[in-house]
This record gives C-alpha cells, sequence and structure tokens, in this order.
C-alpha cells in the first residue's frame, strides 16, 4: 500500500530528517521525495511504502500528526487509494 506524506510550514533544520526518522520508527519505506522552499515556506512530498508497517492505519496517521504539532507544521498522510477514488469520478 503506497500512500503520500506532504509536509508545510516554516522552513527550519532537520525537518527531513525528523519525517525521515518516524517513518523508520514505523517501518515506513521511503520511495520518492521532493521538496522545496517557496518564499521561507518548507514544502515536501513523500511517496512512501506502508506495506510493512509496524503499526495500525489509525495509529500512523496520529503519529504523523503528532510530529506536525511537534514541529509546528502541517504533516499528512494520504493513502494511495484514495486518490485511486478521486480518479474514478
Amino acid at each position: 500500500m503506497k500512500a503520500v506524506i506532504t509536509v508545510i510550514g516554516r522552513d527550519t533544520v532537520g525537518v527531513v530528517a525528523k519525517v525521515s526518522a518516524v517513518c523508520a520508527e514505523l517501518n515506513i519505506n521511503i520511495e520518492d521525495v521532493t521538496q522545496s522552499i517557496l518564499q521561507e515556506m518548507f514544502c515536501m512530498i513523500m511517496l512512501v511504502d506502508l506495506s510493512r508497517t509496524n503499526a495500525a492505519p489509525d495509529a500512523v496517521r496520529t503519529r504523523f500528526e503528532q510530529l506536525g504539532q511537534e514541529m509546528k507544521m502541517q504533516v499528512t498522510l494520504t493513502r494511495q487509494e484514495v486518490f485511486d477514488a478521486m480518479h474514478k469520478i
């Protein structure tokens, strides 16, 4: 199962490291990453593989929400099936 993690907020040191650490903690494989700074705003999109995660889907989503609060950024996880459903309409 694939998912997309998005991170948006004021640029600060260590964002990529912190998000990557949570992925490692949950045994989530990062397959692709793109990031940029847009007028002092950090924007990152990660394509990840959830197939080997060691946590329930709700726990994964909650952990990334907690990370967002810790970093004072918006961190969201959207599973691929949501994108697939949007394109079937």
